[in-house]
C-alpha cells in the first residue's frame, strides 16, 4: 500500500464527524466478495491494507499501527482490445466467406462483437484497482489517494454508503471554513502584479496561498513562523505552473534550471498570474524534512516524501513512525493556510500584504 513506503499522493477528506467505533464492523458489512463473483459489472468492496485478496475484514485486520488502513477495491472482466478487435475480425471474415458477401453492415459487426465479448468475458480474470487510504480514529479527517474527480466520487459514495457519511475534499475554501477564519467562496480577485488592477483577477484562494507563500519564503529568509513560535524552513521550487484566465495564455509551465530565479517567472508575475503548482519543502531541521509537489486550486499532494526516521526498525513502528511524520506535516500546511487565511480575510492586513507582493514581484531579480 502506498502510505507504508516511499512517497505518496493524496488528498485530504475533512469528514463531519469521526469514525463510529464499530468502523471495522461497518467496513466488514461491505467488504469485496470473491473474484469468481465478478461478472460484466464492476463489482466494488473493501479489503485490508494488506493486499487486493484480503477481504477479511476484523478489528484487527483492519487497523495497522493503531490506524484505520483499508482500500475500496475494484474488481471488473474485461476483454483486451487486441484480442477482442482480432476475434471479432475472425469471426468476420468467417461469416463473409459463408454468406459470400464483401462486407458486413454495421449492425451485423455489433452483433457479432457482443457474442464474442459473452464468449470470451467468463475465461478473462478480473483486474483489480484500488482506492487505499488511512484514518487516525478520533480525527475528523483522512488521507485517501484519490486525486481524480472520478475515483474520489466512488470512494466517497462506497464511504456514505458504509459509515452514513463521506467528508469535503480539503480545498482552500473547505479548510478555510474547517479552520473557523472565514468563507474564502466569497473573496474577489486580488491582483498581485503592480501593471494589473484587481477587477481583472478571477477569485483563486489557492493560488494565492500558494504565490503568498513563496513571497514569505523568499523574502524572510526562507523561514515562516508557525503558530507555536518555531520557524519553519520554507523552500519553493520548480517545476512551477503559473495560471491566469485573462487575455493572452492562461497558463505557463517553467521547469529545469532554476525557474524560481528566471526572467520567465517574473514576467508571469506581472502578467498577473499566481502559482498553481510548484514543489515545496518543509524542513524543522536538517533530520526532519518534508518534500511535496501542491496543485493549489484543489490541494492535491503529489509525491509527498517523509522524514527518513529511525533507522532498522520493524514494519508495525516504521508504519506508525511515517503516519506520525504525516500528522505533523499536515499540521504545518493547515497552520500556513491559517495564517493566510486570517490575513486574506482582513481588509486591512491584505491590503497591506498585497503592497508588500506587488513590491516584491515589482523588484525580484529576473536573470537567465
Amino acid at each position: 500500500m502506498p502510505f507504508e513506503s516511499g512517497s505518496v499522493s493524496f488528498r485530504m477528506l475533512e469528514l463531519p464527524r469521526a469514525f463510529p467505533e464499530n468502523c471495522a464492523e461497518k467496513f466488514a458489512a461491505h467488504r469485496a466478495g470473491p473474484l469468481d463473483a465478478v461478472g460484466a459489472g464492476e463489482q466494488r468492496g473493501w479489503v485490508t491494507g494488506r493486499h487486493l485478496l484480503d477481504s477479511k475484514i476484523t478489528e484487527d485486520s483492519a487497523r495497522h499501527a493503531g490506524w484505520v488502513r483499508l482500500a475500496l477495491r475494484q474488481a471488473e472482466r474485461k476483454v483486451p482490445a487486441a484480442l477482442l478487435r482480432a476475434e471479432c475480425r475472425m469471426e468476420e471474415l468467417a461469416v463473409q466467406a459463408a454468406e459470400g458477401k464483401i462486407y458486413l453492415k454495421a449492425k451485423q459487426r455489433a452483433e457479432i462483437r457482443q457474442s464474442v465479448t459473452e464468449r470470451l468475458l467468463p475465461n478473462m480474470p478480473p483486474q483489480l484497482r484500488a482506492i487505499p487510504f488511512v484514518y487516525r480514529p478520533g480525527a475528523t479527517h483522512l488521507y485517501v489517494t484519490a486525486l481524480a474527480t472520478a475515483p474520489l466520487d466512488v470512494f466517497s459514495a462506497a464511504l456514505a454508503s458504509t459509515l452514513g457519511f463521506s467528508g469535503e475534499p480539503a480545498t482552500p475554501e473547505t479548510l478555510g471554513r474547517r479552520l473557523n477564519k472565514g468563507d474564502l467562496r466569497d473573496v474577489p480577485g486580488t491582483s498581485f502584479s503592480p501593471e494589473m488592477e484587481n477587477e481583472a483577477m478571477e477569485a483563486a484562494p489557492g493560488r494565492e496561498f500558494l504565490t503568498w507563500l513563496w513571497f514569505k519564503a523568499e523574502t524572510q529568509n526562507g523561514r515562516v513562523a508557525l503558530a507555536d513560535g518555531r520557524d519553519l524552513g520554507v523552500l519553493v521550487e520548480g517545476p512551477l505552473t503559473f495560471t491566469h484566465e485573462g487575455n493572452g495564455a492562461h497558463a505557463a509551465v517553467l521547469k529545469k534550471g532554476a525557474p524560481e530565479n528566471s526572467l520567465e517567472a517574473k514576467t508571469c508575475l506581472l502578467g498577473g498570474k499566481k502559482l498553481k503548482e510548484a514543489k515545496i519543502t518543509f524542513a524543522l531541521d536538517e533530520q526532519n524534512v518534508w518534500s511535496f509537489g501542491l496543485e493549489a486550486d484543489q490541494f492535491l499532494i503529489r509525491g509527498l516524501k517523509l522524514p527518513q526516521g529511525e533507522g532498522q526498525i520493524d514494519a508495525v513502528s516504521r508504519f506508525q513512525e511515517r503516519m506520525i511524520f504525516l500528522e505533523q506535516w499536515r499540521e504545518m500546511l493547515l497552520d500556513l493556510f491559517g495564517a493566510f487565511a486570517d490575513a486574506r480575510l482582513d481588509a486591512r492586513k491584505w491590503k497591506n500584504a498585497v503592497a508588500d507582493i506587488r513590491e516584491w514581484v515589482k523588484g525580484r531579480p529576473g536573470r537567465r
